[in-house]
């Protein structure tokens, strides 16, 4: 089995201009739409049969009626998609909105700092974590932006420090554009692991393979940052890496379905 840990989708009728202004704020070109059809599509072309997918609230209004969003689409998809939540520090009520996402039955939180312009260590995020760690919710939080300082790992520390139950995944091997520096400050910990989204095309060989084994690949899930990459490429490029079977399975499955509690 290969779980995809790491998809972005959005309704058809915005999905278009949500990926364009997700690649403008990052200077790259998106391949493709954000749709829940052509991740399908995509992913059965690369031989993908599991997906976790998930969106990010640019503001405390958007929260419920994305995660509703998420939930009605795993709903339909249920064979083959697990759905992450979203929420905001600056709601009004976030307690309410971690509720309304448990008993939608997603089966966790996405968070992204440089998007959503929080830093990971703001106060207004502490009770994001305290409930997440007290329902146990996996989170998976973008990590790294060398532009910006909301997300790198500097601010991850203290989290990781603080709240010892619970699973934090960084995206992008823990820290985008800032690879190196984030495998050696944010390896070790037993509550975090990473995901290899949107790295590839910017890591040698050798490197990716010093950073996934820094972290263990007991601590890395494959993800291809959908709209972002073609599937089909990047996992022919997590093959070609030549780690072992053994290895191969615990990133491209085991691992998620041990974080993210998946049944499958």
């Amino acid at each position: 089995m290969i779980i995809d840990s790491h998809c972005h989708i959005y309704p058809d009728k915005i999905a278009e201009k949500a990926s364009e202004n997700t690649g403008r704020f990052y200077g790259l070109d998106m391949n493709y739409d954000g749709k829940v059809s052509t991740l399908l599509r995509l992913g059965a072309a690369a031989g993908i049969d599991r997906y976790i997918v998930q969106s990010v609230a640019t503001s405390p209004r958007q929260v419920s009626s994305i995660n509703r969003f998420i939930a009605d689409t795993v709903s339909v998809h249920s064979d083959c998609m697990y759905g992450l939540g979203t929420l905001h520090p600056e709601s009004e009520d976030i307690e309410r909105d971690v509720n309304e996402l448990v008993s939608l039955g997603l089966g966790g939180v996405k968070l992204h700092p440089d998007i959503q312009s929080f830093k990971l260590d703001d106060y207004r995020c502490l009770r994001i974590y305290e409930l997440c760690e007290k329902k146990g919710l996996p989170m998976l939080i973008h990590t790294g932006d060398s532009r910006f300082d909301f997300s790198n790992p500097n601010r991850l520390v203290p989290i990781l420090d603080i709240y010892t139950g619970l699973r934090i995944v960084g995206a992008h091997l823990g820290g985008w554009s800032m690879w190196e520096d984030a495998s050696l400050q944010l390896s070790g910990r037993k509550n975090f692991y990473v995901d290899c989204s949107s790295s590839f095309y910017a890591l040698s060989d050798d490197k990716l393979r010093e950073i996934i084994y820094r972290y263990g690949t007991d601590r890395v899930l494959f993800g291809t940052d959908y709209p972002m990459w073609n599937p089909e490429t990047e996992l022919k490029r997590f093959r070609s890496l030549g780690f072992s079977a053994e290895e191969e399975e615990r990133m491209l499955c085991k691992n998620a379905i041990e974080v993210f509690s998946l049944s499958v």
